[in-house]
C-alpha cells in the first residue's frame, strides 16, 4: 500500500502553534518518504464546530506551504459510520449507556492518575444480544450513549516514536463511546472507519492521544482492518507546563500572522523546536524536506516561550 498520511484537525477554534507543529510533523513524514498527505475537518461534534474555522485552517495551510492531496470533511460521512456501527451492533458487542457525564465523574472509578475516569460498566447488560430491547422503555426517558465493550486484554503496539506499548483495555480504558446520547459520533469510531477506508498508513498525533492508540486498534482488528502506524509527538507546552491550547492567546496563528511573522519564520522556529535544524532561522516547507528525521525529534515535551521569539 503507498504510504498516506493525515492532519485531522477539529474546526473548534483557530489554529495554534501546537496545531501547527502536529501538522509540519506529518507533512514532513509524508513527503519525505514520498507519500500522500491527507486533509481530514474532524466536525462530527456539531455544537462546537464552525465551517468558518475549517476554512481558517484550510488558509492557515496554504500560507504556511503544506500543501494536500485528498480532502474530506467527516460531518458528511454519517452513513459511513453508521454502517460501521451497525456491524458491532449485530455481532452484540454494543449495548446502550444512559449515565451522564455527572454520574460518571461522581459515582465511576478507577481514576486514572492524568484525571481520566475508567467507566466502570454501570449500564453494561449481562445479555449484550439482547442488550438494546429494552432501549425505548427505559424509566430515565434519556437517550442512550452507545458503548462499545471491551475485554479484559492487553493490546500491544510498537510507537514509531514512543517504542512499545501495553495498555489493558478494561482496567485503563473501560468500555468506550461510539455515538454520543444527541446523536454525535466519538472520535475513537469516526477516525478508525476515516483512516481505514481512505488507505491512512501513518498516524502522526500529540502523545496526549497515546492512549487512544489500544482502543483504535481493538475497532480495527474487530472491522479487519490493516493497523496504521502510530507516531505520537512530545506536545509544545508553555511557561506553566501545560499543552499549547486556545487560552494561549499570543501563540494563536491568527495573531503570530498579524504580528507579522512570515510563514518562513514560524515553521522555522517549529523546526527549531521539533530538532530538525539547528537554528530557528526562516525555512519554507519544501527546503525542511531533506532535513526531517524522526531521530531528531525530542521525546519529552517542548518549552515554547510566550512571545515566540529565537532562543
Amino acid at each position: 500500500m503507498p504510504m498516506k498520511g493525515r492532519f485531522a484537525p477539529s474546526p473548534t477554534g483557530r489554529m495554534h502553534l501546537g496545531n501547527v507543529y502536529s501538522a509540519l510533523l506529518s507533512w514532513l513524514s509524508v513527503r519525505s518518504q514520498g507519500g500522500a498527505w491527507v486533509l481530514r475537518i474532524e466536525d462530527i461534534d456539531p455544537q462546537r464546530s464552525r465551517r468558518s474555522f475549517a476554512e481558517q485552517i484550510e488558509d492557515d495551510l496554504k500560507w504556511l506551504g503544506l500543501d494536500w492531496d485528498e480532502y474530506f470533511i467527516q460531518s458528511e460521512r454519517s452513513a459511513i459510520y453508521t454502517h460501521y456501527l451497525n456491524i458491532l451492533r449485530e455481532k452484540g458487542l454494543t449495548y446502550p449507556c444512559y449515565c451522564t457525564r455527572a454520574d460518571i465523574m461522581a459515582t465511576q472509578a478507577p481514576h486514572e492518575a492524568d484525571g481520566r475516569v475508567v467507566y466502570a460498566g454501570t449500564c453494561r447488560p449481562k445479555n449484550l444480544l439482547q442488550a438494546w430491547s429494552n432501549e425505548a422503555s427505559h424509566p430515565s426517558g434519556r437517550k442512550p450513549a452507545t458503548r462499545i465493550i471491551v475485554p479484559d486484554e492487553d493490546i500491544h503496539f510498537v510507537d514509531a516514536h514512543y517504542g512499545p506499548q501495553s495498555v489493558n483495555l478494561a482496567r485503563h480504558c473501560g468500555d468506550f463511546v461510539l455515538r454520543r446520547a444527541d446523536g454525535a459520533w466519538a472520535y475513537q469510531l469516526a477516525v478508525v472507519v476515516d483512516d481505514a477506508l481512505m488507505g491512512i498508513t501513518e498516524v502522526v498525533r500529540g502523545r496526549d492521544l497515546l492512549l487512544s492508540a489500544p482502543q483504535q486498534i481493538y475497532l480495527y482488528r474487530l472491522f479487519g482492518f490493516e493497523v496504521p502506524t502510530f507516531c505520537h509527538l512530545p506536545l509544545l507546552c508553555n511557561e506553566a507546563g501545560q499543552r499549547l491550547c486556545k487560552r494561549d492567546k499570543s501563540l494563536d496563528l491568527g495573531e503570530i500572522r498579524k504580528s507579522g511573522h512570515s510563514p518562513e519564520s514560524v515553521l522555522g522556529q517549529l523546526a527549531y523546536y521539533a530538532g530538525i535544524i539547528d537554528c530557528p532561522e526562516p525555512v519554507s516547507a519544501l527546503q525542511l524536506v531533506p532535513e526531517f528525521s524522526w531521530k531528531k525529534v525530542p521525546v519529552e515535551d517542548i518549552l515554547v516561550r510566550p512571545d515566540f521569539a529565537a532562543c
